[in-house]
């Protein structure tokens, strides 16, 4: 990809001549304000300029964290099941070159000029740590992951747009459910193989991405410990894990943000003490809620007592109006936002939606039919040529020209509709 090669150089010329770091980390044609770090202020975010920020931006969810509900999958829900299906469908080998051409085709250079067009500032980038280390093998790392983030990263610097790196499924599991592709349980936190291998992949990135403006900072954890965990005894255990990973990024960058989520789908902050780090976000999340002033009041009093910025990380899948009511109430509260997700099949919920075939709901079907033996596997399998023109397809129709733009939902986010 011309991104990532773009991207490998600069860090050539970063490494060997760090006189030049300044020319390189911003294009010419960048329109964010300032030629530095965005930073914290007391209760504020505030851009390189030295002016408040307030973030208003979308999820890429679904291209480095695929989520089953976004293939209209009904049972294989998390990305080791989806992939599970895709091999019974095809086999590895075809496998493996689907999901290279559906990452190549889902986020693009063009989705990221196109989201700049629209008025947003900022986009979340979810990501497996599956990606960047071999599964298995921990002390293997693998590159897969750095060229997707190198490409997306120098989209955004040459657009414009400010990023935010999002470990979406840690290992061991940070959930326990399927948005971090576990094993039905919070592993990490009782892991200490687990725990190092994300404050390793955290260095990694922040000594990576050290030097680039165009990165906000690091949200270390989506969503930690569902509520129907033993809480008691896993709630205490995030926090200190928050600070050894932010230790390990402090070794190695000291520009970039931290952003933690609080426990429970990133809804409880009561787990945390006083802020530990001078560059520290506070993230929270809400979805089909109401759109009062008491469904954020426990967040904006915990900015005032603490001093710190708050921002929300996800919310979304909802109708137009409750969308826009939403934004609004974070807006008159000076909160950033960030939706979910940009893009997704056959949706009205979302900024682009992906175009559905005759020949995919042939693949749904056989996500959603009974494969519990290898008997009802193969009876239940389409024909190789549905398939092979289900995937063709579903790859052609995700990129953005081939996508329908809901133009009220962009609307309702407050956004340029034409």
């Amino acid at each position: 990809m011309h991104g990532a090669g773009i991207k490998s150089k600069r860090y050539l010329y970063v490494r060997l001549f760090p006189v030049l770091v300044a020319l390189l980390i911003l294009s010419p044609g960048s329109s964010r304000a300032g030629n530095g770090f965005v930073s914290t202020k007391g209760k504020e975010i505030i851009s390189p300029d030295g002016k408040p920020l307030l973030l208003r931006g979308v999820n890429l969810g679904n291209w480095l964290e695929p989520e089953g509900y976004m293939f209209k999958f009904k049972e294989a829900n998390s990305p080791r099941l989806i992939y599970e299906v895709f091999n019974e469908l095809v086999g590895p080998e075809k496998a493996d070159e689907f999901w290279t051409a559906y990452r190549r085709n889902y986020i693009t250079g063009k989705d990221i000029e196109f989201i700049k067009s629209t008025g947003l500032n900022s986009v979340r980038v979810p990501f497996d740590y599956r990606l960047f280390v071999r599964e298995g093998n921990p002390d293997v790392w693998d590159s897969t992951g750095f060229r997707y983030l190198d490409s997306v990263v120098t989209w955004c610097d040459h657009a414009g747009l400010w990023v935010i790196l999002d470990m979406h499924c840690a290992p061991g599991g940070q959930t326990g459910d399927n948005i971090d592709d576990s094993y039905g349980y919070p592993f990490l936190f009782e892991s200490e193989r687990s725990q190092d291998l994300a404050v390793s992949l955290w260095r990694k990135i922040a000594e990576r991405y050290r030097n680039d403006t165009a990165v906000i900072g690091y949200d270390l954890l989506n969503e930690p410990i569902a509520p129907y965990f033993n809480v008691d005894k896993l709630n205490p255990l995030l926090e200190p894990l928050y600070r050894k990973i932010t230790a390990a990024i402090r070794q190695v960058d000291k520009n970039h943000l931290i952003i933690l989520g609080g426990a429970q789908w990133d809804t409880n902050f009561k787990i945390f003490g006083k802020p530990f780090d001078d560059k520290v976000v506070y993230t929270f999340h809400k979805y089909w809620s109401d759109t009062t002033q008491a469904v954020i009041q426990e967040y904006v009093n915990f900015r005032d007592t603490c001093d710190v910025p708050i921002w929300l990380g996800e919310s979304g899948e909802n109708r137009n109006g409750w969308i826009d009511s939403f934004r609004r109430l974070l807006e008159r509260n000076d909160i950033g936002w960030c939706f979910w997700p940009y893009k997704k099949l056959d949706a009205p919920t979302c900024i682009a939606s992906i175009k559905m075939t005759k020949e995919y709901e042939s693949v749904i079907d056989f996500a959603n039919s009974d494969r519990s033996t290898f008997e009802k596997i193969r009876k239940n399998r389409p024909s190789s040529g549905v398939v092979e023109s289900a995937l063709e397809d579903y790859i052609n129709n995700c990129t953005l020209s081939n996508c329908t733009i809901n133009y009220g939902y962009l609307e309702a986010l407050g956004l340029k509709v034409r």
